[in-house]
């Protein structure tokens, strides 16, 4: 009788054993998993305005941007995955006070761009707008623009045609 007492008792831990040992091979799986599910994904959008009106509101592929003043640098909004050959890029035109003294109207764009390449290690997507409603993008790993300064105001590589 004990020996077959011993038997069960074998047989059960026998599958204990083996159910611990598919969960151990399977934890790399599972915490890659959660990882990816609870991750800060994405880039991260920061933008340039040179033109003389400020902008209420922009998105890039319905992720918003945020607003910038005229003839100036906006903050950094955080994460979305920006995929795809094409991105569309949406602008409103706000107006200053002196502006609307004038009888400049809010105006709404949107421009369709080719995505360029990401390396591995682009976080940033810099959006630029050049007067003209003229708008670029570009990859970086970290801040600094990428746009060649000097020709902050008559590039014409890269650029968005307003539909």
């Amino acid at each position: 009788m004990t020996m077959a007492m011993n038997t069960k008792r074998q047989k059960i831990w026998r599958r204990r054993n083996l159910a611990i040992g598919i969960f151990v091979l399977l934890m790399p799986f599972i915490g890659s998993f959660l990882y990816n599910q609870f991750r800060t994904p994405g880039a991260m959008l920061t933008s340039e305005n040179y033109m003389d009106r400020p902008i209420f509101s922009f998105w890039v592929n319905d992720f918003w941007g945020g607003n910038l003043a005229a003839m100036g640098t906006g903050g950094i909004t955080c994460c979305q995955a920006i995929k795809g050959p094409t991105v569309k890029v949406s602008w409103i035109l706000s107006i200053t006070e002196e502006q609307s003294e004038q009888g400049l109207k809010e105006e709404t764009h949107e421009a369709t761009l080719a995505l360029p390449k990401q390396d591995r290690s682009d976080r940033y997507l810099h959006v630029r707008f050049l007067p003209g409603n003229v708008v670029e993008i570009k990859w970086s790993q970290n801040l600094d623009s990428p746009f060649d300064t000097n020709s902050a105001l008559g590039s014409t590589t890269g650029q968005g045609s307003i539909k």
